[in-house]
């Protein structure tokens, strides 16, 4: 699938680029050979998992609990009862669980916010898109392929394609130290095998969408560049295959105030323009909470509630959002309505297996909780995985 790039561009400006460091930024760390990177490294050896996935079942949330677009459009990116888990190490070997369940859908133009404390699951949903994360079931289709059935060639085929992008955190670590800006922004059209006439051209533009000028800025490296100038050229980079869906994973966390409201318009700008579906990955609910449609609560690999943002930030459903609203600055001001009383102990039962994975935080935690509760679909397009959603226990 190829997304169009009519649409109107963001007129160019240009920064004061600072003063060239002494030395160049680190190299780009391993990525698994994610899209984007333009590098594309040794088909790593397969973890071992079924030919063809489970299918969810009820309990996973799938049907009733899956982040979807509101006007109900054909999903860019799908996924149902998504489970992975990594390889355990030491003498007891096994597997560790990552996710679990997780289904949601994201149509063309819109931006889902997924979000989460530290360890709940968000980089590794998003490697599991791009097919570098070890998939035990569920199915994952982005574009109309079924990323979880590509093996070998067929997956390195579906990476250079360009359908699905990554935007990384730190745009100094996962940008070539010693590529000009145009040949970094046109990195991944080489890797397809477009043409160098074509790939400058497309740079030029895609550097132009972004509010930089290719002539200005061309010929520099990524150690002559800003902060913002480095992430808007890792954004350009992004957009330069024409995608599909585009994950940006932390996109702001590393920039200042000024540079991390510009990129979030630029996002807010290219899905109306291009049509790109886009999944931002963030730990930080302000920068959600003006450019994403629809968000997603991650919580130890769980999807826990799901809904229109505005709902899910101001009138949270499940006790782990409401904490995760009422530390944030601002949003926390409305979910303080309904305050959740801190657990001092937790139940004795709460690390059984089988158990509500929120059960040893949550205050309202009874013994209906001794089963992970299903995603429990409520009005306006909502669901929470919880016995008790704490709108209905509010006075």
């Amino acid at each position: 699938m190829t997304v169009s790039t009519s649409g109107s561009t963001t007129p160019a400006t240009t920064e004061q680029a600072g003063p060239r460091a002494s030395a160049a930024g680190p190299a780009e760390p391993a990525a698994g050979g994610l899209p984007g990177t333009g590098k594309v490294p040794a088909e790593p050896a397969e973890p071992a998992e079924p030919s063809e996935p489970a299918e969810p079942t009820a309990s996973t949330g799938a049907a009733a609990g899956r982040a979807t677009g509101a006007e109900g459009g054909r999903p860019v990116l799908s996924i149902d009862g998504l489970a992975v888990a990594y390889p355990g190490r030491g003498v007891r070997g096994g597997t560790v669980p990552v996710l679990s369940g997780v289904g949601l859908d994201v149509t063309a133009g819109q931006i889902l916010g997924v979000i989460g404390e530290t360890g709940s699951g968000k980089t590794t949903l998003a490697r599991a898109v791009v097919g570098a994360a070890p998939v035990t079931a569920g199915r994952i289709t982005v574009a109309g392929v079924g990323v979880g059935a590509l093996r070998g060639r067929a997956l390195r085929e579906h990476r250079r394609s360009g359908r699905v992008q990554y935007m990384f955190q730190d745009p100094l670590r996962s940008l070539d130290p010693d590529l000009t800006v145009t040949d970094l922004v046109g990195e991944p059209l080489a890797v397809a095998g477009v043409e160098r006439g074509e790939r400058r051209a497309r740079a030029a533009e895609a550097l132009h969408r972004v509010g930089l000028d290719a002539r200005a800025l061309g010929d520099r490296i990524p150690a002559e560049l800003s902060g913002g100038q480095r992430q808007r050229v890792s954004l350009a980079r992004a957009i330069v295959t024409r995608p599909a869906l585009l994950l940006a994973d932390e996109p702001v966390s590393a920039l200042d105030a000024s540079n991390r409201n510009h990129v979030l318009r630029l996002l807010d700008e290219l899905r109306r323009d291009l049509g790109v579906a886009i999944v931002v990955i963030s730990h930080d609910l302000s920068s959600l909470a003006g450019i994403a449609d629809r968000t997603a609560v991650l919580y130890r690999g769980r999807l826990i509630e799901q809904g229109p943002t505005a709902q899910v930030l101001s009138r949270p459903l499940h006790p782990y959002t409401a904490l995760l609203t009422a530390s944030a600055p601002r949003i926390g001001r409305s979910a303080a309505r309904t305050p959740v009383p801190a657990r001092t102990e937790p139940p004795d039962w709460a690390a059984q297996p089988g158990a509500c994975v929120f059960a040893h935080r949550c205050p309202f935690a009874d013994a209906a909780c001794r089963t992970q509760p299903p995603d429990t679909p409520h009005p306006g397009g909502r669901a929470a995985a919880c016995h008790h959603p704490i709108a209905q226990l509010a006075p």
